[in-house]
């Protein structure tokens, strides 16, 4: 499996790869719950055409985004 945090941290240089990292690490946690290859790949048309699916995935990314945020001390801005 790939390793869950890749690099093993959540510093990153800008709010754009913070955003990129969100976005694979939500990939990562769908993969660690459903390691079948084949399953997930059955399983996307599905949730590709549904709204509340896709509302749930926009979210999970939203959250790690947040982690992410709060781990760079939002980009050590001062902006809280």
């Amino acid at each position: 499996m790939d390793e869950l945090v890749p690099g093993n941290t959540l510093i990153t240089a800008t709010p754009g790869e913070g955003r990129a990292l969100a976005i694979k690490l939500a990939r990562l946690t769908v993969k660690a719950i459903q390691p079948d290859g084949e399953v997930r790949t059955r399983l996307r048309p599905t949730y590709a055409e549904d709204a509340d699916s896709l509302t749930a995935a926009a979210h999970a990314v939203a959250v790690e985004f947040a982690t992410i945020a709060a781990a760079n001390d939002y980009w050590r801005t001062g902006q809280r």
